[in-house]
């Protein structure tokens, strides 16, 4: 085994890791299991130690012409929430906004959010290299040193994606399975969605993931906080499980959305906090959308009986920028 190159070896362990998870994969139950997987699920340096993009990298333009192919009926949906405006217990920050000017020849007006835009309640994009940080470390090894010091993002900023995200979407609707969403529609707070969910859902909606799809997880949570009024998140999130980090890596998923914050929480790993986060963004360079609305989506997906689409979604162009609020449309 000394005498093959170092990149072989390295392609025939990811095959060897990538067939173990196909079957069941590794616990993800403990602290140890997280840091574990940390290490054992990186992307740093597959492609260059200067890479920006991560998973993104696989959202080739073979890949987007596939994606366009899939519109048929000239069918839109946004996947973004209306912008929030007023205080609750779920909102870290709303939107101020102003009339400046009304007058005979028009109006204007100025739009300040109250706090900043990631959180709990607007729909938006991280970048990938600043956002969360483990042990002092982004993706690719940015550290909060050079955060600071540049004052930004220096790299894997939101500016990386200025040329726009076109690719395949799929939209997991955890309502779906079995057991796990209420009579009115939605998952209660803290029930996870595993790999094995996934999975399930894969076979119950048809549909099969594949390298540079974007997957969003839809649990009805626009649909109870319309019902019953906002929560606090210390009642419990329901979101993906952090197992589903090994999900991410087996199919080479470039970017993951939920309608609230992705994790699960509680997280069901005792010390620690939306491990998700770190697993996706750190370790494997997989981009995330938060509080995305997927209440019209699922509504149109269910109509059609299909919930692959093209995904187009916009981030402003704001340079060392550590994320974008964003309207991402679904067509199909």
């Amino acid at each position: 085994m000394s005498s093959l190159p170092r990149k072989f070896l390295f392609t025939v362990i990811l095959s060897c890791n990538a067939l173990a998870f196909a079957q069941t994969p590794p616990a993800m139950e403990t602290e140890a299991d997280f840091h574990r997987a940390m290490d054992e699920l990186s992307n740093w340096g597959r492609w260059g130690d200067e890479d920006e993009l991560g998973a993104a990298n696989l959202i080739t333009a073979q890949k987007r012409l596939q994606a366009v192919a899939l519109v048929t009926q000239g069918i839109t949906v946004s996947m973004a929430h209306d912008i929030v405006e007023e205080e609750a217990v779920d909102t870290s920050a709303v939107l101020n906004r102003q009339v400046l000017r009304v007058s005979p020849t028009g109006a204007s007006d100025m739009y300040q959010y109250s706090g900043s835009y990631h959180g709990t309640i607007h729909s938006h994009l991280d970048s990938l290299d600043c956002h969360i940080m483990y042990d002092g470390s982004g993706y690719n090894g940015v550290t909060y040193q050079e955060v600071e010091a540049a004052d930004g993002c220096p790299r894997g900023s939101i500016h990386v994606h200025r040329e726009g995200i076109v690719t395949r979407g799929i939209l997991f609707d955890a309502t779906l399975l079995p057991g796990k969403a209420t009579e009115e529609g939605w998952l209660e707070p803290g029930t996870p969605i595993t790999y094995a969910d996934l999975l399930a859902l894969e076979e119950i909606q048809g549909v099969k993931v594949e390298p540079g799809d974007i997957i969003f997880l839809h649990t009805g949570r626009w649909q109870r906080r319309a019902a019953l009024g906002a929560w606090p998140t210390s009642d419990g999130v329901a979101g993906y499980h952090a197992n589903v980090a090994y999900f991410l890596k087996e199919r080479g998923v470039a970017m993951i959305g939920h309608d609230m914050w992705n994790d699960v929480a509680p997280s069901g790993i005792e010390g620690v906090f939306l491990p998700l986060h770190s697993l996706a963004l750190v370790s494997l360079g997989v981009s995330i959308f938060d509080n995305l609305d997927f209440g019209r989506l699922a509504e149109v997906a269910k109509e059609l009986n299909r919930y692959e689409f093209l995904l187009i979604a916009s981030p402003l162009r704001i340079v060392k920028g550590m994320g974008s609020p964003l309207n991402p449309i679904a067509m199909f």
